[in-house]
This record gives C-alpha cells, structure tokens and sequence, in this order.
C-alpha cells in the first residue's frame, strides 16, 4: 500500500531558539487512520499546519498524496481537507449556507452543490439544523459542520486537529463514527491530532506518539503495546495499614509504579510472572486484600514508557469518567 503522507527530518524553529519540531520524520498509508498523540505543546498541531502547506518547514521534507508540500501546495491543498481546532465558521450564516459558500469555493458543479451539501449536512446530523445560524449551534455541531466542510470536494485525505477536544461523550462518539466510516467507506485516508488515549485506541490503525517534537514511537496499537509486553498488578488491601507490606511483597515480581492512594501496583518483570504467583505470596504473608486487578499493556503504559510521563489527555478522560458515574447515581 502506498503511501498517502511522507515526512522526512521536519524541522521547525522560531526565535530566538524554540525547536517545535525536532527532525520528525513519519509515514501514514493511504486509507489508514493514523493518530498523532501527545500532550499540548509536543508539536502536534505544528506539524499538521506543515503537512497542509500553511506553514513551511525550516528543514525537512514532506509529500502529501504524492505531492511536495513547499513545491507543490496548490496540488496538495486540492487533494486534501482540513478541520483544525479553530472552526472557521460565520456565526450569522446558517449550516447550510456555509455548505453553498464551500461547495462555490471548491468550484463544485452548480447541479451538485445543493444534493452534496444536503448529503453531508444529512451524514455528520445535521439536516435539521441546517436552517439555524451557526451561532446558535453547541460546540459538537459546530465540529462537525466544520468536518462536512472539510468533505465537500471530496478529499483524498482529511486532517483533524483534536476533533473531539471539549465535546460531550455523545458528540464526540458521533464524530468517531463518522470518521471510520470515511476510512472504511470511502477509502479516505484520516490523519487526526489527539491527546485522547481512548481516541487513538477506538479509531486509530497506526499511532505516532510525539514529545518535544520527536516521534518517539511508530506503529499499530499491537505493535506499540507489544514493546512494553508487561502487565500491571493492583492490590489494595482491606487493611490499608499494610499497605507497605503488600508493597514488600509485590516488590519480588517486578517494579513498583503509581497506584491508587490506599493500593500498590507492580510491574511484572516478565510474562513468565502470572496473578497465581502473586496471590500465593500475598496469602503466605497472610495479607487479606479487598481489591485485586491485572492489567494488560495499555497505550498509557507505552506513552508513559516512551516520554517518562502521563499523557494529559488520560487525566481528563478518567474526570470525565468519574462525572459520568456520579451522574448515574443521581
């Protein structure tokens, strides 16, 4: 499979001497959805303003779906859609008149352009706010007006910076769906900027984990979390007092590592150490335990493997979680 997006060593500076970028090079193959995750400030955004010809590379090289991003960016705008994290939308226009204005600007044929925008309004949900003015829209539906934009001419490739950034569970789920469906469908090849753990997880075929402008890690979910290929045990035990001699005993099968603050949590030291062992040590110690869990790798523990850190998106998703929760119990 070819591919639809090349970068080769891309530099990007700004004085006196901030290093955005820091020779990123990576590939996405057509009809993939590939996710760059990183926390704020890694780069993440600098990089897609790049690949889009809006912003040149002070060294480096890029080709998008075939194209030199400095030599060649009409070429490169044509093939491609973008929905960055600032919607450009007129707030006194209403969806669908931002539908006729971007399908005019596309140079769509005048017989397609009402049938295509009432399509795209009708695929992203919304046909029947397609009369109201933008400016009476929720944030969900103004990402996904600005993705029915960024579809219009039909793109052969399609840039999401952050897409789901401050949306509700249900719009954010409604825009995952809508971009799978474009891979899947259509064949459109998705690159999308996250710092959501769970986004990459659900949507994404390849991940490229950036910090301070490198890519730190390249591969399919598999293939990330197989380089890690250690599970974490959690133990919290019913008498919180022994929680130093559970971590005694959780220290003989790997490393320690953050845990909840009444639990301890190990990293196994291989796949040879399974949850039997850990229990009959914790019993021979006579340790009663309230609460134990075995981890599988997760993209969390890759990120955190790479950059030494948590990714700041996983905090919001477990305070969201915990809202949600809280709410069902009202």
């Amino acid at each position: 499979m070819a591919d639809a997006i090349q970068a080769n060593r891309l530099v990007k500076t700004y004085p006196p001497d901030i290093r955005a970028l820091d020779e990123l090079s990576l590939s996405v193959p057509a009809g993939a959805i590939f996710g760059l995750l990183g926390p704020n400030g890694a780069g993440k955004s600098t990089t897609v303003l790049m690949l889009t010809t809006l912003l040149p590379p002070t060294a480096g090289t890029a080709r998008v779906a075939g194209y030199d991003v400095v030599r060649e960016g009409a070429h490169v705008r044509a093939s491609i859609g973008a929905a960055l994290q600032e919607a450009a939308l007129d707030p006194m226009l209403t969806g669908r008149e931002h539908m006729r204005l971007q399908t005019a600007l596309h140079a769509v044929p005048r017989e397609e352009r009402k049938p295509r925008g009432d399509e795209l309004l009708e695929r992203v949900g919304l046909t029947a706010a397609a009369d109201r003015k933008v400016k009476t829209y929720s944030g969900g539906m103004k990402r996904r007006l600005d993705l029915a934009l960024a579809l219009v001419h039909r793109p052969r490739i399609l840039f999401l910076d952050e897409p789901t950034t401050g949306l509700d569970p249900q719009s954010r789920s409604a825009l995952w769906q809508e971009v799978a469906r474009l891979a899947k469908e259509d064949g459109v090849t998705v690159f999308l900027t996250t710092q959501y753990l769970e986004e990459a997880d659900v949507l994404c075929d390849r991940v490229g984990i950036i910090d301070r402008g490198q890519i730190v890690a390249e591969g399919t979910l598999t293939e990330l979390k197989a380089t890690i290929a250690r599970s974490t045990v959690d133990v919290v035990p019913k008498d919180h007092e022994q929680r130093d001699r559970v971590a005694d005993v959780l220290s003989q099968f790997g490393e320690l590592t953050q845990a909840s603050p009444h639990g301890v949590a190990v990293l196994l030291s291989g796949d040879d150490v399974g949850l039997a062992e850990v229990i009959r040590a914790l019993d021979a110690e006579g340790l009663d335990v309230e609460q134990l869990q075995l981890h599988a790798p997760s993209l969390d523990d890759v990120f955190l493997a790479k950059t030494g850190r948590t990714l700041e998106g996983a905090e919001k998703e477990q305070e969201e979680e915990e809202e949600q929760k809280a709410e069902l119990v009202k």
